[in-house]
Formats: structure tokens, sequence, C-alpha cells
């Protein structure tokens, strides 16, 4: 799996040492290990994951800029992507991994101890977080591979992102008619279109970074109950 890693990262334009092969050798080690009690991916040869989970997680580094020492949240984590590869490739980064799922929590725990990293996990539907003080308008970057669409997406996010941080949104492909529907929801949440970034990930299909810049606070009535951001977005 090191060699596979390395390789496939190496495509991206990342280059990674010795032991960030092993901690990413150990992470797909304990998913495989997980992933037989509980659902954490669909995806589980080697070759895969280093190429749909990690490479793609890390694809981030190459279209947003995370700046050093930033406090990043990922919502939404799931098995840890991107959160985890991007704490992998930079330590110096303060994340926190947000999950509704208690289980996934676990596992993440246990991944982060067994790879020597360090993160903040935190047990909260999305739109519970952002209407928390002690997370609201508090991150530098927050990130979601998650599948809504962008003006969902960006309701569940935005309101963790202080003025002058960015939400980076990674989607797959044929992202700018989404864009449009989403502009206004972004710009009524205190947000203005940074880059739209579309490419190749190759042998895995079209991918597209979207980063959110956020230019004003989110008023206070954002984010909604899950349900109603469901049936009236914005």
């Amino acid at each position: 799996m090191r060699n596979e890693v390395k390789k496939t990262l190496n495509n991206i334009g990342i280059e990674i040492s010795a032991d960030q092969a092993v901690q990413f050798e150990k992470y797909y080690e304990l998913l495989i290990e997980w992933n037989e009690k509980i659902n954490l991916t669909r995806i589980t040869e080697k070759s895969d994951v280093a190429l749909k989970h990690f490479a793609d997680s890390l694809t981030l580094l190459n279209y947003c800029e995370v700046p050093e020492g930033a406090k990043v949240i990922d919502v939404g984590t799931g098995a840890g992507f991107p959160g985890i590869p991007l704490k992998i490739m930079r330590p110096d980064i303060k994340l926190t991994l947000l999950d509704s799922l208690n289980k996934r929590l676990n596992f993440l725990s246990e991944v982060c101890e067994q790879i020597g990293i360090e993160a903040e996990l935190v047990h909260a539907r999305a739109e519970d977080g952002g209407q928390d003080n002690k997370h609201r308008e508090k991150y530098d970057v927050a990130v979601s591979r998650a599948v809504a669409r962008l003006n969902v997406l960006s309701e569940y996010c935005l309101p963790y992102v202080k003025v002058g941080g960015v939400f980076a949104a990674m989607k797959g492909p044929d992202l700018r008619e989404e864009f449009s529907q989403a502009e206004e929801a972004i710009e009524t949440l205190g947000g203005q279109l940074l880059s739209l970034d579309e490419f190749e990930l190759e042998n895995a299909g079209e991918r597209t970074i979207v980063v959110i810049e956020k230019t004003a606070h989110t008023p206070k009535q954002f984010p909604r109950q899950s349900g109603k951001i469901k049936s009236k977005p914005l």
C-alpha cells in the first residue's frame, strides 16, 4: 500500500515522506477492518482507496490555499475524507472532524490514535454545530465532500467559517449550472465565489472544487433545521 499511495499521490503532484506513507497504510488497514463492522465505504481495493479517497481528498491542496496553522473543519466527514489525509500532509493545521454518527467518530478516534495525529471530534448534525457558539464562525477553512447540492451544502458549511476564511466544496462534474442556482444562497449566507476549478482525476473522472470566500457574517437564522434546508432550499 505504501508504494501505491506514493505513486498515486505523485501523479497529482504531491510527494510524501516514508512516515506519511506508513500513516496512509495504517489508515487503509483500519478502514478495511472497521468497514466489516460499520458501513464506511464501498471503495475497498488498495488502488481505488489510494486514488478515490486519498488522492481525491488531497487535490484540495492544489486548488485551495490553506494558511499555516489554519483551523480546519471537515463537515460531515464520514470515514475521515478529506480531513485526515489533509492532516497527514499538513500536520500544522488544527483539524476538527464533525459527523452525526458516533460510531464513525469511534473509528476516527482510533485512526487518529494509531497514526499519530491530533483532531477534535465533534458529534453533531451539521446544522446544529453551525448554530453552536463553540463552532460558529470559528474556522479559517471549512471543507466537505458531501453529495448535497451546493446551495444546501453552503447553508450547512458557511456558518462555520469566520469572515475572511473560505468554504471549499469538493464536487463532481458539470457544476457550473448548480453554482449559478446557488449563487444567491451563497450571497445570503455571507459568501462570494473565489474560484471554481474543474479537472480530471486520472482514471476516476471529472472533479470540481468550488472555493467560497466568507465576506460577511452569516445571518443568525442560518443554518435552519435540516427539514427546512431540504424542503425549502435557499
